[in-house]
């Protein structure tokens, strides 16, 4: 897709899910999705290409409302339902994952954390200026050693009487090299794990780049190092510890995986649909053909089927009701079929399909970062082993 002309994307609706969906919600897509053909959609094969990422985007999702959109309105956040932030986030990494990544990290890992767990200074100080994109915020919870098990974290602060000095490294993390604020999960002398908000400048810290990615090349991923870092006393989260706090940031997260995955199922299915209408082989379009239809049958069925289970999922959200391993699944399923679409769409397209001209093999390089972090689908399925069997397969 090198210019704007070429997103002529149709979204996919076979079980008629726009009749669940109130005026609100379809204004909020349409905005988001007139934002992504317009600033996303025109560029994005060049980002990816160059592995750049555009930090001028993170102003313009915090004008469009891309940004905490469940947080409430006094603190900048959108005061919007869980609903709304599931199609917002499709219609995101219906242009591209990495480009959603920074958005959920903001809203679900950043500005949750300080909504839920922080005090009133907090949210006053740190949330306005990350639901506006005046600041870029990270979340550091995986380490090098310790991705799957984030108990087993070493990353750790002590207690110094003003202060609390802050040691150890986070990898693998969204929007770091360019974050003003990280919120950084570590032990304290007891063990606990707490959050404190660590700000871009504090001696010490620093977030080095990880270059040489073949996905999500339009994001921007490192490392957060902390070396003494002194972090001011008023910069802990104090509403929740335990392992408990940063899982269930991770819940929102994965909430809005579940939701963005479809989005780029989506994009690929319909790239695929219309591609194989305008294919002529053998004196005739190849969406004639038997295996072709087959495709794209399993395609809709499977984006059909996920729909159905992320607009529940949101209402059990917006209830109270969702439980993680409830989640799990929507986020498994979602990542999974996606993938599978993106590998069957690239090869309707034969040959076009490993271009940049269609969406599916940056789809595709994109989906096995996404099926890896924020639980891996492994984990996923422990997940669910557990809640089925009531016996935990990864202790």
């Amino acid at each position: 897709m090198n210019n704007q002309s070429t997103d002529q994307f149709e979204s996919p609706d076979f079980y008629a899910l726009d009749g669940l969906l109130t005026e609100e919600h379809k204004l909020i897509r349409q905005s988001v999705r007139d934002f992504v053909k317009k600033e996303i959609s025109p560029n994005i094969e060049e980002w990816a290409q160059n592995a750049h990422f555009p930090y001028e985007i993170v102003k313009k999702f915090g004008d469009v409302g891309a940004f905490g959109p469940t947080i409430p309105q006094e603190y900048g956040g959108g005061g919007l339902d869980y609903i709304s932030y599931g199609l917002i986030m499709q219609e995101i990494e219906r242009g591209d994952s990495g480009m959603r990544s920074t958005a959920s990290v903001q809203g679900s890992l950043v500005m949750y954390p300080i909504y839920a767990f922080g005090n009133e200074a907090q949210r006053k100080k740190y949330l306005p200026k990350l639901a506006s994109g005046e600041w870029l915020g990270s979340f550091g919870l995986t380490e090098p050693d310790h991705g799957s098990n984030p108990s087993g974290m070493t990353t750790n602060f002590k207690d110094k009487g003003d202060h609390y000095l802050l040691n150890g490294a986070k990898m693998w993390i969204s929007n770091s090299p360019k974050c003003d604020v990280a919120v950084v999960w570590a032990k304290n002398e007891e063990g606990r794990i707490h959050g404190l908000i660590v700000e871009r400048g504090m001696e010490g810290f620093t977030t080095p780049e990880t270059h040489g990615k073949w996905s999500l090349r339009a994001s921007t991923t490192g490392e957060l190092v902390f070396d003494n870092v002194k972090v001011p006393k008023e910069n802990l989260l104090e509403g929740k510890s335990g392992l408990g706090a940063p899982m269930k940031c991770l819940d929102s997260a994965r909430f809005g995986i579940a939701w963005g995955a479809i989005g780029a199922a989506m994009d690929c299915y319909d790239s695929a649909r219309r591609y194989s209408l305008e294919r002529i082989q053998f004196g005739k379009p190849i969406a004639s053909f038997q295996l072709t239809q087959k495709k794209l049958s399993e395609m809709l069925t499977e984006i059909t089927k996920s729909q159905l289970l992320n607009y529940r999922l949101a209402q059990l959200m917006d209830e109270g009701k969702a439980s993680t391993p409830q989640i799990s699944m929507a986020k498994r399923n979602a990542v999974e079929i996606a993938l599978n679409i993106a590998r069957e769409a690239r090869q309707i397209h034969g040959g076009m399909g490993i271009t940049g001209d269609y969406p599916m093999m940056r789809h595709m390089a994109n989906l096995e970062s996404v099926v890896t972090y924020e639980g891996t689908h492994d984990i996923h399925l422990l997940i669910l082993g557990k809640e089925i069997t009531g016996i935990p397969a990864f202790e």
